[in-house]
């Protein structure tokens, strides 16, 4: 499908003499509603318009925004979430401040839901099979807004039917460590129902750890002490604050991988292959449900067996035992057991995509993406529609200028709500399948603002090294929120900082895992990527996450009163991003530093001589890697002294258009489709995931832990120097992409 229309080529002399005024006529097609300002090949970023953009972006609007947004639930697929696909495209071809064109894609995918007739259910019996104790089947219908019958009960997403019953123990955070230890503590785990807490590891993973086991069922909680800085009382939760209440519930999906399950690397077309879903992988193998702490305390503190470690206590004001069973003085028998009776359903549901689009000027076949998801678990005042209230008002305020005929950006803008986030971003994922080609040759980055709001405290980022300039210049240039008088950059210092050998101290630039859209882009199309939101002051809370995540009490109220009275820090991010998104799509050249990998690729190469000696006693040397790095930083050099070169004079178009290339493509050279087999989507050899405790080249750090594990298994370190030639050729090939295009 054509999203963007790109202009035919210009070829030979007539390119060089002409490419600006060619280029710059013909990259708005006749029938766009707007003229465009004048265009010129050596088009560059605007102050005075990013200076107007910054100013008109408004606090009030971004509060209206996200009112409507999060009035009610709007789980993936369900009549609201299309009424909100409705309402983008409204926004987006608004005729005063739509953009140039907005359209949906659809996409056929496999979705999992509780089922209407048979609701969830954990319960305690006794040895008839009498019901002593029900959990809760919703949350408690605190604000009016909890028991709406488009709330969707708290579930598993993706956990499979089932009812099974066991006696009860207590898991910790259900990690391979954790079950390891009931193991070696004689706790008996066959045929159990297992207790586990939210954190340590991902939400399936609690289910397949625990089935290596011979486990029957788990149910999940959030404990108080890792959300709530201890507190659980009615009176000292929401709505009295920010923290959760008792009956509060953390739904999530359970799938192990990200985007549609049936469709693996390809799109979600109705006429697309799909595997059987008895078949498909991914899938928790047993069943598994959610709970409040309310519930989890009569469940744990009633608890038998021994004392559980002191780093597995929480904030439920009992001690946790870990069981089998029952203790002889609680309020159940000790030989009561807990069923768990899920009966989810899977089913396949058409969701929408909808992309907005401003057609660049000059490189209208160059692509900056922005976007977030919209769908929600239940209200998603925080999560999405924090981001999503962002995106509308940035788009707005783009929108009025495009159409007033002052300005359109160098490069084309597509903005994204991407749908079905919550099952495994499976709409971002299905995009980057159906474009995969077209993205990888022509997609500069890609910007993800999902919460955009966490809390008020600071700017938080995540995301690939050359990206951290750009948004340096961003934050230095606007006024935090509140009477500091510092810039974003200044307070954000303040609260998370690191010492670069290059630059002193500096704000910290998180890395990117698989917690939102960018998985996709980063991770299987090798595009540089960022995550940008406000968070809150670590050092006056421990909790993981903003308290309210995924339940019923996360809605507008709740953003209103506790996270962000006043939208300041809302208004914050939009001036953030939206500065950073013109820098990218505007400036002649693309604002991304390759030298800011060498910091990180130092940083991997000294931990990596921390294995030497092992290494060297396997046969396998690191020199190749020393050389690798020390390339790719002469590369890198070289390549911004050419580019602080041409920028004293004034470059020809293809000169501008040759170092920009390169510039985008260098995130692609680090990609490797056979490096990681077992993982599906992740290629990308600097940032796959890692289970090695060495905080090294993560192919490098797995093997090597693999390995060392194993003893002297030939096969376990011949896949240690496998990895290590899959880095090097990964580092020389990033380094040959930076030298001068003509040496070959």
């Amino acid at each position: 499908m054509q999203w963007v229309k790109v202009l035919g080529g210009v070829v030979g002399a007539a390119a060089l003499l002409g490419l600006g005024i060619i280029v710059g006529h013909f990259a708005i097609p006749k029938g766009a509603d707007s003229p465009a300002p004048s265009a010129s090949a050596s088009q560059d970023l605007d102050l005075k318009i990013l200076e107007t953009v910054i100013e008109q972006l408004d606090a009030n609007r971004i509060r209206g925004n996200l009112r409507e947004l999060s009035k009610e639930p709007h789980l993936a697929t369900t009549p609201r979430d299309e009424a909100l696909v409705q309402l983008l495209l409204q926004r987006w071809q608004d005729p005063e401040s739509g953009l140039d064109s907005a359209r949906t894609t659809e996409y056929e995918v496999l979705l999992s839901f509780p089922s209407g007739e048979q609701p969830n259910r954990v319960a305690v019996v006794n040895s008839t099979g009498a019901i002593l104790f029900s959990c809760r089947h919703s949350e408690e219908n605190l604000t009016g807004e909890q028991g709406g019958p488009n709330v969707v009960p708290p579930y598993a997403a993706y956990a499979p039917p089932g009812t099974p019953q066991g006696p009860l123990v207590y898991a910790n955070q259900g990690s391979e460590e954790d079950f390891k230890e009931l193991q070696n503590k004689g706790v008996k785990l066959q045929d159990s129902i297992v207790l586990t807490r939210y954190g340590g590891v991902g939400r399936g993973a609690k289910a397949v750890n625990a089935a290596k086991y011979g486990v029957a069922g788990v149910l999940v909680y959030t404990d108080p002490k890792d959300i709530n800085d201890g507190k659980s009382l009615p009176n000292e939760t929401f709505p009295h604050s920010w923290c959760l209440p008792p009956s509060g519930v953390e739904r999530g999906s359970y799938f192990e991988y990200f985007g549609d399950p049936l469709t693996p690397y390809l799109p979600a077309m109705p006429s697309s292959f799909r595997l059987n879903s008895d078949n498909a992988s991914g899938f928790p193998p047993i069943p598994i449900q959610p709970i409040g702490f309310e519930d989890a305390q009569v469940l744990l503190c009633n608890l038998g067996g021994n004392l559980a470690p002191a780093d597995w206590q929480g904030g439920l004001g009992c001690d946790y035992n870990l069981g089998p069973g029952f203790r002889s003085n609680g309020i159940f028998p000790e030989d009561g057991q807990v069923n768990v009776s899920v009966h989810n359903r899977l089913e396949l549901q058409n969701s929408s995509n909808v992309l907005g689009i401003i057609r660049g000027a000059v490189e209208p076949d160059r692509y900056v993406l922005y976007g977030n998801h919209r769908d929600s678990w239940v209200h998603g005042a925080v999560d999405p529609s924090t981001g999503t209230a962002v995106l509308l008002e940035l788009s707005r305020v783009l929108g009025t200028l495009l159409k007033k005929g002052t300005w359109r950006p160098r490069r084309s803008i597509v903005f994204a709500s991407w749908g079905a986030e919550e099952f495994g971003l499976i709409g971002s994922t299905e995009f980057t399948e159906e474009f995969f080609s077209k993205l990888q040759e022509r997609a500069v980055a890609y910007i993800n603002v999902d919460i955009s709001v966490f809390a008020n405290a600071t700017l938080r980022v995540q995301g690939t090294p050359p990206i951290q300039s750009v948004v340096f210049s961003a934050a230095k240039q606007i006024s935090a929120p509140g009477s500091s008088g510092l810039s974003i950059y200044d307070n954000w210092i303040r609260y998370y900082n690191r010492s670069s050998s290059v630059y002193g101290l500096v704000p910290s630039v998180g890395t990117l895992g698989a917690g939102s859209d960018y998985a996709p882009f980063i991770h299987f199309l090798g595009i540089s990527s960022m995550d940008i939101a406000y968070t809150y002051d670590r050092s006056k809370t421990s909790a993981r996450i903003y308290p309210t995540y995924h339940t019923a009490f996360d809605t507008f109220d709740y953003v209103d009163k506790f996270l962000d009275p006043g939208f300041s820090s809302h208004q914050a991010v939009a001036r953030t991003a939206g500065s950073v998104l013109l820098r990218l799509s505007d400036s002649l050249f693309l604002p991304l530093n390759v030298s800011d990998y060498s910091e990180t690729l130092r940083s991997f190469l000294q931990a990596a001589e921390d294995l030497r000696v092992l290494l060297e006693q396997h046969g396998i040397s690191l020199g190749p890697l020393v050389t690798a790095v020390e390339r790719f930083e002469g590369a890198a050099t070289a390549f911004n002294q050419r580019i602080a070169t041409l920028r004293e004079g004034t470059p020809d178009p293809l000169q501008v258009r040759m170092i920009n290339d390169q510039l985008m493509l260098l995130e692609r050279t680090f990609l490797n489709s056979q490096a990681f087999p077992e993982e599906r989507y992740y290629s990308h050899v600097l940032w796959a995931p890692r289970t090695g405790s060495v905080a090294t080249f993560p192919g490098l750090s797995n093997a090597y832990s693999q390995a060392k594990n194993t003893g002297h298994e030939p096969a376990a370190w011949a896949e240690v120097q496998r990895q290590l030639s899959i880095v090097v050729a990964a580092l020389e090939g990033a380094a040959a992409t930076l030298r001068p295009v003509a040496d070959l």
